[in-house]
């Protein structure tokens, strides 16, 4: 006997951001298994009555290991439940999605994937950005700040990532933020370049902050927030309102 996963991307944390169909699927779901940062306000749309797991990971927190939340998917399902994988943002920019699809196909379990606001477009949408501007970026790319270690990967496109043409974000990176740029201006990339620190984005805790990657930088390493972050830089980073 087999159920149905339907992998819902749930936004920034708004509730307001979720789409019709997220909405639909949370409302007929008997098993919501939900991302840290997909809790609070967005699961009052879940069935009365529905399982709620959370199975969300943090940085440089205990968490569920990857396999476990994988097993725990597969379970829910088998016993022929309906059953949302509640990810933050868009499941398919850094989320785990590809090895819990693999797990469902390996099982013979049928689902489906609704997209959801990405929150890097969420926080360029907060502080009154736009992600491209003809002439100047017409390139905007996302990258991870973080191994499976934690650590800063070694196998970034350090060129890339410092050509002041483009918009780049990076998700889960304060940590390794002062290591990144101290590579990126040894790549060529002017300290000056214009920064934003968009942290827990869309929610009542949210902070835009605009400096430079220089700057950013050195704050980091004195200290940071336990707060959800991205890193905005690039052409368009000195743009914007509603910053502190």
């Amino acid at each position: 006997m087999s159920g149905f996963v339907s992998f819902v991307g749930s936004g920034p944390g708004d509730p307001e951001l979720l789409t019709l169909k997220a909405v639909d699927r949370l409302k007929r779901a008997d098993a919501v298994l939900f991302d840290d940062l997909s809790s609070g306000p967005v699961l009052s749309h879940a069935r009365k009555g529905a399982d709620l797991v959370g199975v969300g990971k943090r940085a440089g927190r205990p968490s569920p290991r990857q396999h476990h939340v994988s097993r725990l998917l597969v379970d829910y399902a088998q016993t022929g439940q309906r059953v949302v994988r509640l990810k933050s943002g868009d499941g398919g920019l850094f989320g785990r999605l590809e090895e819990e699809l693999v797990a469902l196909r390996e099982a013979g379990i049928p689902y489906e994937i609704v997209p959801g606001v990405p929150s890097a477009v969420a926080a360029a949408a907060c502080a009154g950005i736009p992600l491209t501007r003809r002439l100047t970026a017409r390139r905007v790319q996302f990258v991870t700040g973080h191994d499976a270690g934690g650590a800063l990967p070694e196998d970034l496109d350090l060129a890339a990532l410092a050509d002041p043409g483009t918009f780049t974000v990076v998700f889960m990176g304060k940590r390794t933020f002062p290591a990144l740029v101290e590579k990126l201006v040894a790549h060529g990339l002017p300290g000056d370049t214009p920064a934003l620190l968009a942290e827990a984005v869309s929610t009542p805790e949210q902070r835009l902050h605009r400096s430079t990657v220089a700057s950013l930088a050195d704050e980091l390493a004195a200290g940071r927030s336990e707060r959800p972050a991205l890193i905005l830089y690039g052409p368009l980073a000195e743009l914007g309102v509603g910053f502190d």
